[in-house]
């Protein structure tokens, strides 16, 4: 039943007539601004199963990847400064206005829940990071890849959850899993909310969804923009380099700090996912003044070092004199944070 559940909810005859009323959606799925395929094709397949079952060991560290232990008391002590924590991948815990926001919390061991082979987390245990985290004002999903919407993670974060504020189309799984519709805002791209003086904005990014074979680019994807009037945070969520960023930038930006996709890429889907001096020319197009590359130190979902993500966006950002932020899994740092280096990856095998 578990791993039935793992689908989610199913897409209805109303569902795609509430669809229908975004720009994006085509009368039967959703797409990107400009054409985006991936070019894997079925004589590639074999190739590309052997490369992800073989020559692993330099795609994930020697051993497990520590994370630290939350304090409470410094996370939600009143800032007029945003704070954040990093939990691998894309999962991060923002501070913004004494309300905690999770993002694409992701804590389960395993990133291929469906499929034959596991994709085993860096760290151990971080589900139980899920019980140290204060109440949770918003939970955000940017899509439903399973990398961003862990099944167990939802099950152990619900307690906690005041509402949830998610791609269009991602409500329904949370209903399927027994969230009370009520808790569930859905965003179209440039679609805002606004919770006292803190405004959130869904933005476009490019990219694609789904959990299952029937569901591809059936619910949105895309990035978050956090706007008070001190501060301006960008969310960039996964996808390929595009015009949006700079569109993104002009409408929104600039931006005081950006939490960039960086990881998990390949030739074969390039369209899909930056390479990392994509990534730092991303933050520039965006308006970013201070980024932080994501989506990289969890798990080995492409054929790289786990550390080539970061090395690369790093030496990129010193060419384009971009300033980067890089705090180990579990720090919380505040997001006016820059030019502290912070290289511990480079002390882990």
């Amino acid at each position: 039943m578990s791993f039935l559940k793992q689908f989610g909810g199913k897409i209805t005859k109303s569902l795609k007539e509430k669809y229908s009323n975004s720009s994006q959606w085509d009368g039967a799925k959703f797409f990107n601004l400009e054409e985006t395929t991936m070019n894997i094709s079925f004589q590639d397949m074999p190739g590309l199963l052997r490369k992800q079952l073989c020559g692993r060991s330099d795609r994930a560290p020697k051993g497990p990847l520590t994370v630290e232990k939350i304090d409470l008391e410094t996370f939600t002590s009143h800032s007029d400064v945003p704070k954040a924590i990093w939990y691998g991948h894309s999962a991060l815990c923002l501070r913004i206005n004494d309300k905690t926001i999770l993002i694409d919390p992701m804590l389960g061991p395993n990133a291929s829940p469906i499929a034959p082979f596991a994709t085993k987390r860096f760290s151990e245990n971080t589900l139980s990071i899920i019980d140290e985290l204060p109440a949770i004002d918003i939970l955000m999903y940017s899509h439903d890849h399973y990398d961003h919407i862990d099944y167990d993670s939802f099950k152990r974060l619900s307690a906690k959850i005041n509402k949830y504020f998610v791609a269009l189309g991602v409500g329904r799984h949370l209903v399927k899993w027994g969230v009370d519709p009520d808790k569930i805002t859905e965003f179209d791209w440039w679609q805002n909310a606004e919770i006292g003086d803190l405004k959130i904005t869904f933005t476009p990014s490019r990219h694609f969804s789904g959990r299952g074979v029937s569901d591809r680019a059936k619910s949105m994807w895309g990035g978050w923009v956090f706007t008070t009037p001190k501060h301006n945070i960008y969310f960039s969520g996964d996808g390929g380099y595009g015009s949006h960023f700079k569109e993104i930038g002009k409408q929104l930006g600039p931006f005081d700090f950006g939490f960039i996709e960086c990881g998990q890429y390949n030739e074969l889907w390039h369209a899909i996912h930056m390479y990392p001096e994509e990534a730092a020319q991303a933050a520039i197009d965006a308006g970013v003044k201070v980024a932080m590359p994501v989506h990289w130190g969890a798990f080995s979902l492409a054929m790289h070092h786990w550390k080539e993500p970061i090395d690369r966006f790093i030496a990129e950002a010193k060419i384009k004199n971009l300033d980067v932020v890089t705090p180990s899994l579990g720090l919380i740092f505040d997001l006016e944070s820059k030019g502290k280096e912070n290289y511990w990856w480079r002390e882990v095998e």
